[in-house]
């Protein structure tokens, strides 16, 4: 993940494997967690030992370190992306069948990270 708008805090990366699992701002659905640093402005994070399926990925720039998605009158105040996404929106909500990929191999997913 790239074009983060600062380095403050990390990069939480879960990773999701049932269907009607996201949207999950409290992340109670998740099947993995990881959190990462911020380099140069961007952060990655590797999940090893993945049964093949269906997956998707939520990210959160979690600049106050309290891993929860803070939010202002209704939208994130930090920067939110779900693989396949390239927006979010009212009438772009996530959903695990949108955000979902099959893994068969190693793979390598791109997430762009959204600022409201």
């Amino acid at each position: 993940m790239e074009k983060l708008q600062n380095s403050k805090g990390v990069v939480q990366f879960a990773l999701y494997n049932k269907d009607g699992s996201i949207p999950d701002e409290d992340y109670k659905n998740y099947y993995r967690l990881e959190k990462a640093k911020i380099v140069n402005g961007k952060s990655e994070i590797t999940f090893k030992n993945l049964p093949k399926g269906k997956y998707a990925v939520n990210i959160l720039h979690d600049e106050n370190n309290n891993s929860k998605i803070d939010k202002g009158l209704l939208l994130p105040k930090e920067g939110i992306g779900f693989s396949n996404y390239q927006t979010i929106g009212l009438r772009n909500r996530p959903n695990f069948s949108k955000a979902s990929f099959e893994l068969n191999a190693d793979k390598t997913v791109e997430v762009k990270v959204i600022y409201m």
